[in-house]
């Protein structure tokens, strides 16, 4: 049962093949035995998993079922989930016990969807490889001696380890699809205000973007139905009508126009990753697609733009946790500023303190003007590179990241690990939809192929990436969780 896609479980809850209860008693079992060597949970929610399922078959005997009614999910422990610790990995806020649900995670409730519980995350989303967590790194699932990715790593091992059949997450610089990548599954980061952030603890609010993480596109197609929409308590959700995204996810691929950035095919790219992808792209030819080279000439100001703009995000937004207002307090303060300064080195991993401290001083008096507003006026320019690649081509290709995952601990350097997102960030900066899927193998690591698509363009997106799941069975491929090692 834990092979099964969330399309499938849902298939069969509606079939009677099996109950919800069934389900999240086995998954609730496998977590107790595998995440021990995982660590991709934070907070397990067992009794009310079991509660909510019982729930949902009762609502399914009456025919009052909708049709994710009973389907185990679990959270990035960014989201907030009332009566349930909302961690977002930090000890900042490791006793904080949220009063209401974020939206999406009211939209899954009310469509009947269950809990499992919280996953691990990189502290308050910073990070590509989920080693800055307070609860500790997350293993991938494929070798644990690999980091899963980040900063949705937990909710990505999770997946691919078969202990819950889809996820969410969030993608500030690709933190939804640079683990999927590495974990070898499926991971959908919407156009920035198709889903709602209300609820979300922020990061970098104009990056910032919640989206699933699953087996196939279908089942972030499934997903997607259900957590976008318009939502009056978040100022940046758009008000546009949400279509069926499972509708188009069948249309055949004749004339679909393919561009390849010639700047994602460069220096830095590792040989195994870049063949992979070239395969994955015949693929598409061999459906009917051609394959048009194109540039995107800012590609190289995605990163410095990007370490301007979200670290000055995230100091005003983590302003708030100083002991007083929110967040974790030292003991015995002698004095307020003590009680601040302490509160908050304390509270803070290093990783975090860093990105304040940058974003800080790019919004002081005299740095304004050099750093952020430069900074915004080049995110200008790297939008308009994706909007002039659209009129050429219907989708963008190329890899998700320039390595496949790489040694927990390997990468001490802060720079070389910024460099992880470098295929990423730009999608983020230009707030389009883009879509990672299993493509192939580095010896037993997995490689995800990058899809691009205009903004709101997410039905066309999963049409593209469902047509590559139905011609290559990379996205079945599963690790072998249950051995030691899992090599």
């Amino acid at each position: 049962m834990h092979d099964k896609t969330l399309a499938e479980l849902a298939r069969g809850l509606a079939a009677g093949q099996w109950s919800s209860r069934d389900i999240t008693t086995a998954l609730l079992d496998r977590i107790e035995r595998l995440d021990p060597a995982l660590n991709s949970f934070i907070t397990v929610t067992g009794d009310q998993a079991l509660q909510d399922a019982e729930a949902a078959d009762e609502a399914r005997a009456r025919g009052q079922a909708g049709i994710l009614a009973g389907v185990p999910l679990a959270y990035k422990d960014i989201f907030c989930t009332e009566g349930v610790r909302t961690s977002c990995g930090s000890r900042m806020l490791d006793n904080f016990i949220a009063p209401y649900n974020a939206t999406v995670i009211d939209k899954l409730r009310q469509a009947g969807t269950v809990s499992l519980g919280k996953t691990n995350m990189d502290e308050f989303a910073m990070g590509s490889s989920n080693e800055n967590s307070h609860y500790g790194p997350v293993k991938n699932p494929w070798d644990h001696s690999l980091v899963p990715g980040g900063s949705s790593g937990g909710s990505a091992a999770a997946v691919a380890a078969g202990l819950v059949p889809a996820a969410l997450g969030t993608d500030t610089g690709g933190s939804i699809r640079q683990p999927a990548a590495f974990c070898g599954i499926t991971g959908l980061k919407p156009t920035y205000g198709r889903v709602s952030r209300y609820g979300m603890v922020a990061y970098a609010s104009s990056l910032d973007q919640g989206g699933p993480l699953a087996r196939t596109a279908e089942d972030c197609a499934w997903l997607l139905n259900v957590m976008a929409g318009h939502d009056a308590r978040d100022s940046t959700s758009v008000s546009r009508s949400v279509p069926d995204y499972t509708s188009e996810l069948d249309k055949p691929l004749d004339g679909l126009r393919i561009g390849l950035p010639r700047e994602y095919f460069g220096e830095g790219l590792d040989e195994g990753v870049a063949s992979a992808i070239r395969d994955a792209i015949r693929v598409y030819e061999s459906l009917g697609a051609s394959v048009i080279d194109v540039s995107l000439p800012h590609t190289e100001l995605a990163i410095p733009t990007y370490y301007v703009i979200a670290p000055a995000e995230a100091s005003s937004n983590l302003s708030r946790y100083d002991g007083v207002r929110f967040g974790h307090r030292c003991e015995n303060p002698e004095t307020l500023e003590d009680l601040y300064k302490r509160s908050r080195a304390e509270g803070f991993g290093e990783e975090v303190k860093r990105r304040i401290l940058i974003g800080t001083h790019t919004l002081s008096e005299g740095f304004f003007d050099a750093y952020y507003r430069k900074a915004q006026q080049v995110r200008r320019l790297i939008r308009q590179d994706f909007l002039d690649a659209f009129q050429q081509v219907d989708v963008l290709m190329g890899p998700a990241a320039p390595t496949p995952a790489f040694p927990l601990g390997e990468t001490a350097d802060p720079v070389q690990m910024y460099l992880q997102d470098i295929y990423t960030i730009a999608i983020n900066l230009a707030g389009i939809p883009g879509i990672s899927v299993p493509a192939g193998f580095v010896g037993h690591r997995p490689v995800g192929l990058q899809i691009l698509a205009p903004h709101f363009a997410e039905a066309h997106l999963l049409n593209v990436a469902h047509a590559f799941q139905q011609a290559t069975d990379w996205h079945q491929r599963r690790p072998d969780v249950d051995s030691p090692d899992p090599r």
